[in-house]
């Protein structure tokens, strides 16, 4: 059940790949239909909304068959995906530079160096985490709001727990929340929001890599936050964790920028409205009932 609702459409139509409805003609002819009143906007309105200011990368795009209809990868669409991995590499590399502390000999100048800037790192890696979950497709939309209320409620106690906490102590917020694990209750959301983001990866995309981290990271956190593990355990999993969100995100990257687009037609059709929505699905059984018939 949880792959359908991440990974793949809602229940909607019976045999999807038996679909020869053409979504684009649908779409077409209401914008040719709001284009005729030169009086009305909405038209003009719903076209961007569905991507229509995009253009193809080619004369002839590969067109994909979709539950709702066919669709194609257009400019925007890889502009998105690029985007969506580069936050993730950004999250990736910026962690792994914070956590980097824990692991070089404290007479370094890389490692004073890596310590006079753990939050620097943080920030830029919160960063870059907000930018993927934002680009994130994911078919339920509830779904994809609640790791986006996660990550933003682990900002915002972030910069509560390093106003409020961590400066009176004359401390960086990654070092006081090592050295008070009771603290991790304001960074913890952000954290639980890429625990989620790797769930969905590894769910949908079978990641050996994304589906250890998804049992890593909360690992980790709650044995620091329940002062269960020492730092001989702590340590390797944390080293475990940085090694295996790199592989992750340099991984991204050998996908096809499809794979991350998802069901383009589902995004579509979600975008129109509840009328046109249930003209199309009309339309849909229709032509499935008239193939059935033939």
């Amino acid at each position: 059940m949880a792959s359908t609702a991440i990974c793949s459409a809602l229940p909607l139509l019976p045999s999807p790949a038996k679909q020869k409805s053409n979504f684009l003609s649908y779409k077409t002819s209401f914008l040719d239909r709001s284009s005729s009143n030169p009086k009305s906007s909405t038209g003009s309105i719903k076209c961007r909304a569905l991507g229509q200011s995009s253009k193809p990368l080619d004369p002839n795009p590969t067109v994909y068959q979709g539950a709702y209809g066919p669709w194609s990868v257009e400019s925007s669409d890889v502009r998105e995906v690029i985007l969506y991995r580069t936050g993730l590499v950004t999250a990736a590399a910026s962690f792994v530079a914070a956590a980097s502390a824990a692991f070089l000999p404290g007479n370094l100048f890389l490692s004073t160096l890596v310590n006079q800037n753990l939050d620097l790192f943080y920030a830029i890696g919160a960063a870059g985490l907000g930018l993927s979950l934002f680009l994130i497709h994911i078919y339920v939309t509830g779904i994809k709001r609640t790791l986006q209320a996660l990550w933003a409620l682990g900002v915002l106690g972030s910069l509560a727990a390093y106003t409020f906490l961590a400066l009176p102590a004359d401390e960086s917020l990654v070092q006081y929340v090592i050295d008070n694990p009771t603290a991790l209750w304001f960074v913890g959301p952000l954290f639980a929001s890429l625990t989620g983001l790797v769930f969905k990866e590894g769910l949908c995309y079978g990641k050996l890599e994304a589906g250890l981290l998804t049992f890593i990271i909360p690992t980790l956190l709650l044995g620091h936050l329940t002062n269960l593990m020492d730092d001989g355990v702590k340590v390797p999993l944390l080293a475990t964790w940085m090694a295996l969100f790199l592989v992750f995100a340099g991984r991204k990257f050998t996908q096809a920028i499809k794979d991350d687009i998802g069901d383009k037609s589902i995004f579509m059709f979600q975008a129109l409205p509840e009328n046109e929505k249930k003209a199309l699905i009309e339309k849909l059984k229709l032509q499935n009932a008239v193939q059935d018939y033939d």
